[in-house]
């Protein structure tokens, strides 16, 4: 975060959510990188509490722009995830989706041993526990922090389903780019 004209803060992101803050009384900006883990230590709360601290930001007058990331439609968690997430949040359970049914193809799993899509000695994929909604936790931490919603614009696209305009390190694995969330402020009185 940072009150000084002219220098400009940068988040790189390949999945996680970009949460650009502006305080246009006071002059601040700060940019956040929350991904599953930022989210679980409540990145975006503390940063908007240090915007309150440091430079006495009112958080009813803050605004805040969600970028573009992994969404709810793509983002599978373990069990794990989910488990963290309860053992923070009383509310965890608006943060989650539970995943798509995926049929079996025989009800005898004896008749179909040697159908499986698996190598010989590899057990079936995990089945995800569930998706993770990463907006919804952001705007949790923003509402709990006092951050009007109202004041929140959200830029709805999912990265993993979006190829062709963001990276996705889910959908295209580590060889993938990086998209770069960009704010400062002008030099000026009003910038």
């Amino acid at each position: 975060m940072t009150a000084e004209a002219g220098i400009l803060l940068t988040v790189r992101i390949a999945d996680c959510l970009p949460v650009l803050l502006v305080d246009p009384k006071r002059r601040v900006v700060a940019a956040v990188h929350a991904g599953w883990r930022g989210a679980l230590a409540r990145v975006i709360e503390k940063a908007v509490g240090d915007m309150r601290r440091v430079f006495g930001s009112d958080p009813r007058q803050l605004l805040a722009a969600l970028g573009p990331s992994i969404r709810a439609c793509c983002y599978e968690v373990g069990e794990e995830v989910v488990e963290a997430f309860h053992g923070q949040f009383a509310r965890a359970d608006r943060f989650f989706r539970t995943p798509p049914h995926r049929p079996e193809v025989a009800t005898d799993r004896r008749s179909t041993l040697f159908l499986s899509a698996c190598p010989a000695g590899h057990a079936p994929e995990q089945v995800p526990a569930a998706h993770l909604d990463l907006v919804a936790v952001a705007l949790d931490q923003l509402a709990s922090a006092g951050v009007k919603l109202s004041n929140a614009l959200i830029a709805d696209y999912c990265t993993a389903c979006r190829t062709d305009l963001f990276f996705s390190h889910r959908k295209e694995g580590e060889r993938t780019g990086r998209q770069m969330a960009v704010i400062g402020i002008r030099p000026g009185k009003g910038g």
